[in-house]
């Protein structure tokens, strides 16, 4: 790429699950022929068909091991499409639970599989039908969308090109956060409430707080 003239171009490495992306990154970035071409490493979320969890720390180790390479999140979505499940909450909170860990442990951008599928969670040429922000019926023209889309724009309507990640942290393990200074000065912070019970807290910043309650199983951003 680099002989054609194409030098300007990001070349992302892995672009699978997180389970290996640490060891994997070390085979890459320990050898000074390939690391010097390489942008960063894309990453999934599958790793959970070994029967697992979501492994979000493998990120912080890449990060902290590697602080000049860039960790991108190439593709995600919500398997075994069930068209009754359209209003599952559970498909927002995935993505809400993925953005904010992964944010907060490295993570510099994020990409759907697919923002938009039709009505059976398809085309798929394997059959793997699965579920995404958006849904378009062909047969009504009706566009349905899932808590997962408004989910997003929690992240993608507020956090801006170009913004940098400040620190934030929860102070109740059922609240999930990360924060985000715009380039206009405007800082950004997500809460994802992903408890049965509403849970009232305080916005602090450098002995200033404002009073907040985040509703059961909720998600808000806030803009300053």
């Amino acid at each position: 790429m680099q002989k054609e003239g194409l030098k300007d171009k990001k070349i992302i490495v892995w672009d699978h699950n997180r389970d290996l992306i640490y060891q994997r990154a070390q085979t890459y970035f320990n050898d000074p022929e390939a690391a010097k071409y390489i942008w960063g490493l894309g990453f999934h979320w599958y790793e959970d068909w070994s029967g697992g969890t979501p492994m979000y720390e493998n990120l912080r180790r890449v990060y902290e091991s590697f602080p000049d390479k860039h960790i991108f999140f190439t593709e995600g979505c919500a398997e075994s499409f069930n068209a009754t499940r359209y209003n599952a909450w559970a498909l927002g909170e995935e993505y809400g639970r993925s953005l904010i860990n992964d944010y907060n442990n490295g993570m510099v951008g994020f990409t759907d599989w697919n923002i938009l599928l039709d009505e059976t969670g398809g085309p798929n040429h394997v059959q793997n039908f699965c579920f995404a922000p958006v849904h378009g019926d062909t047969k009504t023209g009706q566009l349905i969308y899932t808590n997962a889309y408004y989910y997003l724009g929690h992240f993608s309507k507020f956090i801006q090109p170009g913004a940098k990640r400040i620190a934030a942290t929860a102070s109740r393990s059922q609240l999930l956060t990360t924060a985000f200074r715009n380039e206009d000065g405007k800082t950004v912070v997500v809460v994802m409430n992903q408890g049965n019970a509403a849970t009232p807290y305080y916005l602090w910043i450098n002995g200033k707080a404002a009073e907040i309650n985040a509703m059961p199983h909720s998600i808000a951003t806030l803009v300053f």
